[in-house]
């Protein structure tokens, strides 16, 4: 029996044949082809910037021994040598990650000095946000630190301070009772409470030793120090911390007067920790 043909063939064909066309043609001029594949990232994506530093100092052997002699100053007198030298090498911070945080500590238990003690902190913030670059993180890390630390508003400049003194009438009720009260004696300002001023500064420092921002110390830094105790041991706690790219930096270093000693001197005590963190800037490597 012979087999009927189908009209409808040449048709079929003809749509096949368009169909093939159609799938088989490349993007028009104005279009783009994507050539990515997939799981990969666009060629339009961004990548931030991996951090300046990669590694991290070991922070036990960073003081000079000239350096912990002034800070710690009863380990020299140790009479044991073994003992003294485990108080000049400090104890490790421990951590789970020591290519992203290290830090050591040193003690310094004298009977008639008090006690005295320093501790360095090294982080190196990493971002895992291919956004956000390790700095930026960084720095949104050392924010935190300073809202954490609760500085004070800057205080009025001398000039300021001088004006305000000037429009202050003499006979005012304000001034007339200001000179009624007794002033403070520099005992009770160097034994102020720390709750008398913000950040719990002691009442009786100097407004340019007061907790504060830094523009001399890397990128960013600032400075706490807190008084705290009985009056008749004093405990003063001075904290330096800045940041140098996506590397953040602390010093702490800690003065409890022994019963009946004088406060720990809070110029005394930054400027040595300052000087300690000046020269841990230069100390990060690549």
């Amino acid at each position: 029996m012979q087999r009927k043909s189908y009209a409808y063939l040449p048709g079929v064909a003809a749509l096949l044949a368009a169909l093939l066309a159609g799938c088989t043609s490349g993007p028009d001029d104005n279009g783009g082809a994507d050539d990515s594949k997939p799981g990969e990232p666009s060629a339009t994506a961004s990548t931030a910037e991996p951090g300046k530093y990669r590694t991290l100092p070991e922070p036990c052997g960073q003081p000079g021994q000239d350096t912990l002699d002034e800070m710690l100053p009863g380990i020299a007198k140790l009479p044991d040598e073994e003992q003294r030298e485990r108080a000049y090498e400090g104890v490790a911070t421990v951590t789970f990650d020591t290519d992203r945080r290290v830090g050591c500590r040193w003690k310094d238990d004298s009977a008639r000095g008090g006690t005295h003690r320093l501790s360095l902190d090294f982080e190196r913030v990493v971002s895992y946000d291919t956004s956000v670059s390790d700095e930026d993180r960084a720095a949104a890390v050392f924010a935190s630190k300073v809202d954490a630390a609760h500085l004070p508003e800057p205080a009025a400049s001398e000039a300021d301070a001088s004006a305000s003194e000037e429009a202050s009438a003499p006979d005012s009720p304000s001034a007339s009772e200001a000179s009624k009260k007794p002033s403070d004696s520099p005992s009770d300002e160097a034994s102020g409470d720390a709750s008398d001023s913000p950040s719990g500064s002691p009442s009786g420092t100097p407004v340019d030793l007061q907790p504060r921002l830094l523009d001399d110390l890397g990128d960013e830094a600032f400075v706490d120090d807190v008084l705290a105790g009985p009056t008749s041991a004093r405990h003063r706690l001075v904290t330096v911390a800045f940041r140098t790219s996506n590397v953040l930096v602390t010093v702490r270093y800690e003065v409890q007067s022994a019963a009946g000693a004088k406060v720990p001197d809070s110029k005394e005590m930054q400027d040595t920790a300052r000087n300690l963190a000046g020269n841990l800037v230069g100390k990060f490597g690549d």
